[in-house]
Parts: structure tokens; C-alpha cells; sequence
């Protein structure tokens, strides 16, 4: 054992079950506070005045799917809210009246999923949405009428791949697909669209250059941009004059998150993430603000809502040891009152720091990760244990997406388990550039995976990981590499875990959902084409599928049944192929669930039976699984003796 035994387990639940509350915010007329809280064992919206935060009640009363996603009315007197069934995606819009409680669903149409195309802040009443339910390929463009919920076509969106609105939503920009992979930026006049682009993107900046939003004025467009450059910069353009500043930029990695202000729309801050995320000022007062907030909380923070007046704020502080809180801030006053921690439970839970570590790959491209080490293996918190320990390389998802320096639940759950944990952005990730993102095209089983096994190397050449008792898991992509890990590099890893992970890429972009039908093109750019023999070869070269029989090290694989993304398929494909051939697989199918789990118990279920089973290939700590299986929709379709 690599873990003193007196460190307590931490319960699966308390990582995976509900919060207490999450995403907490302020109306725009700061009279209430809003979040998500369960209400009999499901997550939904709650109120409460912001003078007396615990007269609160439940605005919504979901039975089964928790709630995700919600944001504020602009006049403060509803709530608007998206929910799918069962994980389809087919997100629909709902609003909760604050006074009533009325919950009423504005978007009823089935097989479809809505986008907010635009917010007002001066028209408050209205919104502009997105509809597929004419054309599941293109979303047509509607104003919304919150209080009555009536729908009115503004602009049908065949072709396009998106619009942008102004506040006072009026569509100024069309974005279309183009043959080079990127996309061209229309003008939009009357509701006409210009005839030729006013900007336009290639298959290289297509993933780092994108509009951020018009000033309240329309007068200023922002644009998060690469063009020109490697690394995405801030850039406001006049839209009179066409004259483009550069407000912000670092050479290290992308502009990410900016901060505006609530009325006027106007950028005052940014935010920078390379090892670890860092907000800079546009703004004395804003720049004043924000480093108050850092030298009273401890930990990375964010603005989460601001009132209309620019007076009051709720502050998500993420303290990485720690769960996150939410606290309330009077800029007047200068007084910030606690308004919730997440998961209090975990308060004095030994939890680890995550350590961000840069790693090289073998052609001398840098790897930014993170790695948790166990509580008592690493005394010093260095980031090397006193002895090289057992560890899970936890593969992130998209592929183009990162990893990110934080609290983070798996990270803390599997260092708990006597874990070296170690997450690693590979070449293809986002937030690096759009070289480093370049860098993985047609990549996909090649040199994205070289990274992980390099990362791999690193650590074992470091003393933090044991070379034969190293595992693979992760989610999406990261199910994909799990599954290329253990057919392309079947010695490497002493087992895997795949959840939602493509096997056969042929088949992933064939059945990928219509509504992605604009960035097809930059599938097959960055993938492999399979309307050509060469691309078409390169994506079943590439695909786990075909080397299933290369699988010696044990597989535990996780779907939901309608997954969107990775149809259901995907693993039926790879279980049959090893079933056929007699090597053991354990495939546990969740049927109401889609692109992961995001039902708790469902999740917390199938975590329960990857604990036992790292255990079992790893040996690391395991809390028993009791009835939580039991208690989930979990389905064994196949189980390994």
C-alpha cells in the first residue's frame, strides 16, 4: 500500500453527488439571488431575495434530469432555462416567472435544439433564438417574446453556420462554412446578407478566431483573433471605419474569458490561461476591483454575474484544495459575504494540490498538464511522492478542448485512491495557439497519442509513476485514446477505462448529429477525409476497431445509450469485436443517459465499478460499491471473469 491507511477514504458521493448549490448569481436588478440546488434528490432552480437568502424556494421540479444551464431575463423578471431528455441534446428554452412560478416551455417542437443567437440589455423583453425544427442541419433565426412567448422569423439559416446580433437584436453578422475549412463573415444589412465576406478564416485560425460581441452601441465589434499571429488576441474593430486595435495579447497562449461591462457591453478585463489562468485589466477601476477580490480570497476566481449598475457581484472562487465557493460582493462597501460553499462535506477532506508541470514531447513541442499525487505520498508537495506510485493518465475529451488547473473530482478521487494522477494537453488541444492546435491534425492514434505516451515516460523517468502500473481513462476523445492506448500501444498501460469513446472514426463522422453539418469540413481537414481513398484509408487505419485483437490488457468501457456525438455503436462495435475473439470486456450501458452522466447516481454508479476494477488491475484503495449500483439504470452488457 502507497498510502498511509490513516487518510480517510472520501466518499464517491461526496465528489459526485449534488452540490449543495452551483452556479449562483444576482439578478441584473439585484433584488435576487438565483442557483441550482436539489430539490427532492434532482438539481433545479431556486430563488431568494437577495436580503434574506434563506427565504428560498424552489422554482422548478424536475423528477429525474438535473438542470445544467440558466441565465437571468435582461429585466430581472424571469428565468430561462434549457433541458434535453435523456441526453439527446435536443436542448429546448423554458422560463420560470420570478413572481408566479409559471414554468412554461417556449420552444415546444420536437427534434430540436435551440441556440440563443442574441441578449438585449435595452430590450429586455426579447431575446433572438435558434431553431432547427424546420431543418435539422441550419438554424433559423427567431425573435422571442419572453412574456408572451411568441416567435417571429427573422432570417432562415440554410447555409450558415451561425449570426451575430447587436443589442438591439439586429443581426449585423453572418458566419458561413468555406471551402478552405474556416469560415467567411458576412455583413448583414435589412436582414440581407452581404454578397461577399468582410472577413474571413482558413482551416488554421478557424478554431482560435471567432467574434466576441458588439459594444451596446453596435459601434465596437470584438473579435478573439489569431490572424496574423499564433496565439489568439483581443482586437476591438470599428464597424464604421473598419479600423481593428489589438487590446490585448500574450504569447503563451490564447485570450480566453473576457469580462465586459453589464450595460454598456465595453471589455474591462481578460483572462490568460497557460499553466494557470490570470485575469488582466482594461479598466483602473475594474483592475482595482479585481485585485481586492484576490488578496481576500484564496484561490482562482471569477466574476460569475454583475448587477445592471456594475454595483454588486457574485464571485466564484476556486480554491483547488478546497471546494468551490460563491461569495457576494457590494462594491460600494466594500463587503464580501459568503454566500455558499459548494460541497461543505469536503471542507476538511484531505484533498491534494494539483500541480501544473510543463512536460516535453519527443519533437520538442511543451505539454501543458497537471498532476495530483496522493494525500501522504508527497509530503513535501513538491510533486514527486517519496516512491514511484500506480497512476491513471486521465485523457481529456473534445480533442479539441484542455485541461485546466483547478479543483477537479477526479483528479481528488483518484489521488484519494493512493493514484498518481496525471492530465495531459496533448498536441490538438485548445487555448495553445493555433499551431499547437495544427500540430494534431490528421494526428488522431499518431502523434497525439506519442504525447500521451511521452507523458507517460516523463513520469515514470521521474519517479511518480510505476511503468507496469500505469492506466488510461477518459471521456469522448480521451475514451478514444483509451481505446487506441490499448490496440495501437497494447503494452503500455495495465488497463482502460473508455466512456463515450469512438472505436471506428469511419462510422464517428458518418453519424455525427445533422446540426454539425458546418464544421464538417474541418472534420475531414483535421481527421481524415472519408470521401477520398487516402482519408478514407488513414481513418480506418486509425481506428481501435480494426486492431481489436491487438487487446491484451483488461477494458472496462461506459456508454449512454442516446449519445448524439459517439452513438451507442461505437461501443457495441468494439465489445462484439472482442467478444468474437474471446478477450474479456467489461460494457455497461446507461439507457437514459447521452454523452456522459449526468444524472449523479448514474454517475456515481459507474465510477463505483471503475474504482473496483482500477483496484483490481492497480491495486490501489477502494470504497466498497454497496447498493449504488443497484440504485443506477446500469446495465452489464458484458462482464469480464
Amino acid at each position: 500500500m502507497t498510502q498511509a491507511p490513516e487518510v480517510p477514504l472520501i466518499e464517491r458521493a461526496k465528489l459526485f453527488g449534488n452540490p449543495v448549490k452551483s452556479q449562483g448569481k444576482i439578478s441584473p436588478d439585484g433584488r435576487r439571488l438565483s442557483w441550482l440546488a436539489p430539490h427532492d434528490g434532482v438539481m433545479n432552480l431556486w430563488l431568494a431575495p437577495a436580503s434574506d437568502p434563506a427565504d428560498a424556494r424552489p422554482m422548478t421540479a424536475e423528477k429525474a434530469r438535473p438542470i445544467s444551464q440558466y441565465l437571468w431575463a435582461a429585466d430581472s423578471h424571469a428565468l430561462l432555462y434549457v433541458q434535453d431528455k435523456e441526453g439527446d441534446e435536443n436542448f429546448l428554452l423554458y422560463r420560470v416567472d420570478v413572481e408566479s412560478g409559471a414554468d412554461a416551455c417556449l420552444t415546444p417542437f420536437e427534434n430540436t435544439r435551440v441556440v440563443i443567437v442574441g441578449t438585449s440589455v435595452t430590450k429586455q423583453d426579447r431575446l433572438l433564438v435558434g431553431l432547427n425544427n424546420r431543418d435539422p442541419q441550419w438554424h433559423d433565426v427567431y425573435e422571442l417574446n419572453l412574456a408572451t412567448g411568441e416567435l417571429a422569423e427573422i432570417m432562415r439559416g440554410d447555409g450558415f453556420a451561425g449570426f451575430l446580433a447587436d443589442d438591439s437584436l439586429t443581426l449585423r453578422i453572418a458566419v458561413r462554412p468555406n471551402a478552405e475549412g474556416g469560415m467567411d463573415f458576412f455583413r448583414i444589412e435589412a436582414n440581407e446578407v452581404a454578397a461577399e465576406p468582410f472577413a474571413a478564416t482558413t482551416l488554421e485560425d478557424a478554431m482560435t478566431t471567432q467574434p466576441a460581441g458588439f459594444t451596446t452601441d453596435g459601434a465596437t465589434l470584438y473579435w478573439i483573433d489569431s490572424r496574423g499571429r499564433n496565439t489568439a488576441a483581443l482586437i476591438g474593430e470599428d464597424m464604421t471605419t473598419g479600423a481593428r486595435t489589438v487590446l490585448a495579447e500574450d504569447p503563451r497562449a490564447d485570450i480566453g474569458h473576457v469580462l465586459a461591462h453589464p450595460a454598456t457591453g465595453v471589455v474591462e478585463a481578460y483572462a490568460v490561461n497557460y499553466l494557470i489562468q490570470e485575469w488582466i485589466a482594461l479598466d483602473a477601476g475594474i483592475g482595482a476591483t479585481l485585485d481586492r477580490l484576490k488578496a481576500l480570497l484564496k484561490g482562482d476566481i471569477e466574476i460569475s454575474s454583475r448587477t445592471r449598475d456594475d454595483r454588486k457581484w457574485t464571485v466564484a472562487v476556486d480554491p483547488v484544495t478546497g471546494p468551490p465557493a460563491v461569495y457576494l460582493y457590494d462594491r460600494d462597501q466594500d463587503e464580501l459575504d459568503l454566500f455558499y460553499v459548494s460541497r461543505p462535506e469536503l471542507e476538511h477532506a484531505p484533498l491534494v494540490p494539483m500541480h501544473a508541470v510543463e512536460i516535453p514531447a519527443r519533437d520538442g513541442l511543451t505539454l501543458v498538464s497537471y498532476l495530483s499525487l496522493p494525500y501522504m505520498a508527497d509530503v513535501k508537495r513538491g510533486g514527486i511522492p517519496d516512491a514511484p506510485l500506480p497512476m491513471v493518465l486521465l485523457v481529456h475529451g473534445g480533442p479539441w478542448a484542455r485541461d485546466r488547473h483547478g479543483y477537479n473530482p477526479y483528479h481528488q478521487w483518484l489521488a484519494n485512491r493512493a493514484y498518481a494522477v496525471l492530465s495531459v494537453n496533448f498536441r490538438g488541444s485548445t487555448g495553445f495557439g493555433k499551431a499547437f492546435i495544427s500540430a494534431g491534425d490528421l494526428e488522431w492514434g499518431a502523434k497525439m497519442h506519442d504525447d500521451l505516451i511521452d507523458a507517460v515516460q516523463w513520469a515514470v523517468g521521474r519517479g511518480i509513476a510505476q511503468a507496469d502500473r500505469v492506466a488510461i481513462m477518459g471521456g469522448s476523445y480521451g475514451g478514444y485514446a483509451t481505446l487506441a492506448g490499448l490496440t495501437f500501444t497494447p503494452d503500455a498501460f495495465a488497463c482502460g477505462v473508455d466512456i463515450v469513446g469512438p472505436s471506428n472514426l469511419e462510422t464517428l463522422l458518418q453519424t455525427i448529429p445533422p446540426y454539425w453539418k458546418p464544421v464538417v469540413e474541418q472534420f475531414h481537414r483535421r481527421m481524415g477525409n472519408p470521401e477520398t481513398p487516402e482519408g478514407l484509408k488513414l481513418l480506418r487505419d486509425r481506428s481501435p476497431l480494426h486492431k481489436a485483437d491487438r487487446i491484451v490488457r483488461p477494458l472496462l468501457i461506459g456508454q449512454g445509450a442516446n449519445d448524439p456525438r459517439v452513438k451507442r455503436a461505437e461501443s457495441d462495435q468494439i465489445a462484439a469485436a472482442m467478444s468474437e475473439r474471446n478477450i474479456p470486456v467489461t460494457y455497461v450501458l446507461f439507457p437514459d443517459e447521452g454523452h456522459g452522466f449526468a444524472r449523479p447516481e448514474n454517475n456515481i454508479a459507474f465510477n463505483a465499478i471503475a474504482e473496483e476494477f482500477l483496484a483490481a488491475n492497480l491495486g490501489g484503495r477502494c470504497e466498497p460499491a454497496g447498493e449504488t449500483v443497484a440504485a443506477s439504470t446500469a446495465q452489464f452488457l458484458a462482464q469480464a471473469r
